[in-house]
């Protein structure tokens, strides 16, 4: 017989809360997993769930029954819209179908595996700008280097934004959005100066959307905004511009913040591990050129130990620790009846972290990856980096060639 949520395991994050920040909270929900099972209970302690009880799963099937098999019961929008709604708006990353089906079926074309080679050289370009200084420099922040390039490299390859002072100043407003307005005393000067930011960022983005539904058809870019804004509903209508600025301002975040923590590691990872860098450099080195010097894209596709690296950096530093999920119907899953309204976390770093599933999985091991061994392959939903399941993250391909 299922027991109740009540009678659910319940783990004590209080000692834990630095770990949070330090990316060692997958290691110990992972630990508890291991000790309680796939499903248990904890209280949350950050500011702005302060006191709320949350039920965490963890594990290839929890990724499966969440993902997939029950994806019906795991709301998106109860999920992620009380983080991102007020700040962001709407888009596919906290859309429930059928509205999501309908709005995702609009972007798939600029997502498609056939088009990848085409962002490849933006992607080339903006790296090359960009790190073009990093050698005559005594130090270089990583993250902060990383995030540059990855915003410029999603607003010029998926919003048609060129590198520019306009552009420098987006990226400091979406910053702040993100993180929090900085040296704010109080809580109704901090609200003041995110409203102030969050406005000013609102009326550049929508002039961007005036000037593109303006643009004459021969002159209008083909990137993912382009295709948003004369792009029709299922009804045949055009999207309005409060749906566009959502799409178009998730689109921005979600396009270089996970990547800024995945590129950021990798390149840490590389400086302290000379063994990979130097096995990668070999491959990179052999890689066949196009005719202006730069990998070809189907060489980059057919780099397996690059490849691997990147797989197994996002195994080890998970960009999205856990996913948000509301609960819009009882379920029961690991013996224990998940009722309707409960909010739930779904630990992708916690289950990249179990050792029934990754062999010794605190070592950094890209081999893991590689034939025989296919430790991915041999568990289904173990790798979730990019999320799986039908909704798995449509940007995934982008995200790794980059």
């Amino acid at each position: 017989m299922s027991k109740t949520l009540a009678e659910m395991p319940f783990v004590d994050v209080r000692p834990f809360d630095s770990a949070y920040w330090h990316g060692g909270l997958g290691s110990i929900m992972a630990g508890a997993a291991v000790e309680h099972g796939p499903v248990f209970r904890w209280e949350a302690t950050d500011p702005y769930e302060q006191g709320q009880t949350r039920v965490s799963m963890v594990g290839p099937e929890a990724n499966r029954f969440v993902m997939h098999t029950h994806r019906h019961a795991f709301s998106h929008d109860l999920g992620w819209s009380p983080f991102i709604s007020d700040t962001f708006g709407k888009g596919l990353l906290n859309m429930d179908d059928p509205e999501h089906a309908v709005h995702r079926k609009m972007w798939n074309p600029a997502f498609a595996g056939a088009v990848m080679g085409a962002y490849l050289p933006v992607m080339q370009r903006v790296i090359e700008e960009r790190t073009a200084e990093w050698l005559t420099r005594g130090e270089v922040d990583l993250y902060a280097e990383a995030r540059t390039i990855t915003f410029d490299i999603a607003a010029a390859a998926l919003a048609g934004f060129e590198p520019s002072p306009q552009v420098d100043y987006m990226r400091r407003l979406f910053q702040g959005l993100l993180m929090g307005p900085s040296g704010a005393q109080d809580e109704e000067a901090f609200m003041a100066s995110f409203t102030s930011t969050r406005n000013e960022l609102v009326g550049r983005l929508l002039m961007m959307i005036a000037a593109r539904r303006a643009a004459p058809p021969e002159e209008r870019p083909r990137d993912v905004l382009g295709l948003i804004v004369h792009a029709r509903d299922d009804r045949g209508q055009p999207l309005s511009d409060e749906q566009v600025l959502g799409h178009l301002a998730i689109l921005l975040v979600a396009g270089h913040e996970t990547t800024t923590t995945l590129g950021s590691w990798a390149l840490y990872l590389l400086a302290t591990m000379p063994e990979h860098q130097t096995r990668l450099l070999e491959e990179i080195e052999g890689a066949p050129r196009d005719e202006n010097g730069a990998i070809a894209f189907e060489a980059l596709r057919s780099m397996k130990a690059l490849d691997n690296f990147v797989r197994e950096t996002g195994r080890m530093y998970s960009p999205v620790l856990n996913v948000p999920r509301g609960v819009t119907e009882d379920v029961e899953f690991g013996g224990y009846v998940i009722p309707a309204g409960t909010q739930v976390r779904l630990g992708l770093a916690a289950s990249h972290m179990l050792p029934s599933v990754f062999k010794d999985p605190e070592r950094f091991d890209p081999g893991r990856f590689a034939a025989p061994r296919d430790e991915d392959k041999a568990t289904p939903y173990a790798l979730v980096t990019f999320g799986g399941g039908p909704r798995v993250c449509i940007g995934m391909h982008f995200a790794h060639i980059e």
